[in-house]
Order: C-alpha cells, then sequence, then structure tokens
C-alpha cells in the first residue's frame, strides 16, 4: 500500500515513504524494555510501561504523518488512504510477531 502511494502515477510525490522510519523506530523501546527489565514474574514494570508509552507514540506518529501531509496539501488524500492502510497492515504484523515470538517458551525467535 506504501509503494502504491507513493508509485501511482495520480500521487506523484515520495513523502510517504518518511513512514518507513516509525516502522524502523517502533520495536525498538520493546527490545530496550525487555533487555534492561529481565523481571518477567512482575506483573507490570515502569521500564515496560515506558516502553509501551514510547511505542504507542511512534504509531500514532505514524498515523498522524499521513494525515497531516494530506491536511497541509502535499500528498493526495488517496495517498493519505493508501498510507493508513498500509501502516494498519505493518503495525498488525509486528504486534502479530510478537505476539508468537514474545513469549518465552521453547519456540522463540531467539533460537533462530
Amino acid at each position: 500500500f506504501l509503494m502504491l502511494a507513493c508509485g501511482l502515477e495520480q500521487f506523484g510525490v515520495y513523502w510517504p515513504l518518511f513512514v518507513l522510519i516509525f516502522y524502523v523506530v517502533s520495536p525498538i523501546p520493546h527490545f530496550i524494555a525487555k533487555r534492561i527489565g529481565n523481571d518477567s514474574d512482575a506483573a507490570s514494570s515502569a521500564c515496560r510501561e515506558l516502553a509501551y508509552f514510547f511505542t504507542t507514540g511512534i504509531v500514532v506518529s505514524a498515523f498522524g504523518m499521513p494525515i497531516i501531509l494530506a491536511r497541509i496539501s502535499v500528498i493526495a488524500w488517496g495517498a493519505c488512504g493508501l498510507v493508513l492502510a498500509g501502516n494498519a497492515v505493518i503495525f498488525l504484523t509486528i504486534l502479530g510477531f510478537f505476539l508468537v515470538f514474545g513469549r518465552s517458551d521453547d519456540f522463540s525467535w531467539e533460537q533462530w
């Protein structure tokens, strides 16, 4: 969806590609919190909650940036819709990855 928002001839601008930065940065707070806070027994920790807060800010910014760009007429509203659809797909994929591979059981991404 993101490539369509940039590559289709009627839209013709590549500003939506800046959303890629949010895709790369969004898992970083989780990795840092997981590395620092090894107390998996606790129901909640301040480090984990801070990581959730930063991740939420990054995800909201990724959805807000194309809306702001469309509002000030830098990109077309059709491109904005495609970027928002792409954001939903990517962030649900990242969430699914962490739900499947984030548990500490025998089937973990750390063994790969």
